[in-house]
């Protein structure tokens, strides 16, 4: 399942995630499942047709992550495995980072950062000026709505609906599984 929510410059989607660590920290070699959230650059494509045709749009690069994830044998709400990536280098995100805060109350770490959206772009080294002040207006009122998609996606999780293995991937292999890459 994946949401996004676009804005002029900068848009968060938001999925299910299965994934298995190839090279796992010690103690965390089971399977994990949950929700991720990142932040992304939106790149608007040049008109192909005509005045009414539809309008490119390209989900690019990331900028900041963070996964709201726990053992996947674990229970419901368990959140051991939250952890957030401050920045990436071009694709590829920084280490985990686990935070007290984010794994005692998820929603509430998440909510905060995104209703903060000049500081949290600030961490990812991304200038102020390089992003339109209405982005982080539009992100830091959307921030309620994102954080409820956030929610709900999490309780499916919990359900058992989402965030699922293929099929195919039997759970000694290392493979990631997420839904809306």
């Amino acid at each position: 399942m994946l949401y996004a929510f676009g804005f002029e410059r900068v848009g968060i989607v938001v999925g299910d995630l299965y994934f298995i660590d190839p090279d796992p920290s010690p103690g965390q070699d089971s399977p994990e499942r949950g929700v991720r959230l990142e932040l992304r650059i939106l790149e608007r494509g040049e008109l192909t047709g005509s005045i009414y045709a539809a309008r490119p749009i390209t989900i690019g690069r990331p900028l900041w992550r963070v996964d709201l994830l726990q053992d996947a044998n674990a229970a419901p709400r368990t959140f051991d495995r939250t952890h957030h990536h401050p920045d990436f280098d071009d694709w590829n995100p920084s280490p985990r980072v686990f935070v007290d805060e984010l794994t005692r109350d998820p929603l509430a770490w998440l909510s905060g950062k995104l209703a903060h959206p000049a500081e949290l772009l600030k961490a990812t080294g991304i200038a102020p000026d390089d992003i339109p002040a209405a982005d982080a207006e539009a992100l830091s009122a959307a921030a309620p709505e994102i954080t409820d998609t956030v929610r709900r996606l999490l309780e499916r999780v919990w359900s058992g609906e989402l965030a699922r293995p293929t099929g195919d991937t039997p759970p000694e292999t290392t493979s990631m599984r997420v839904s809306w890459l």
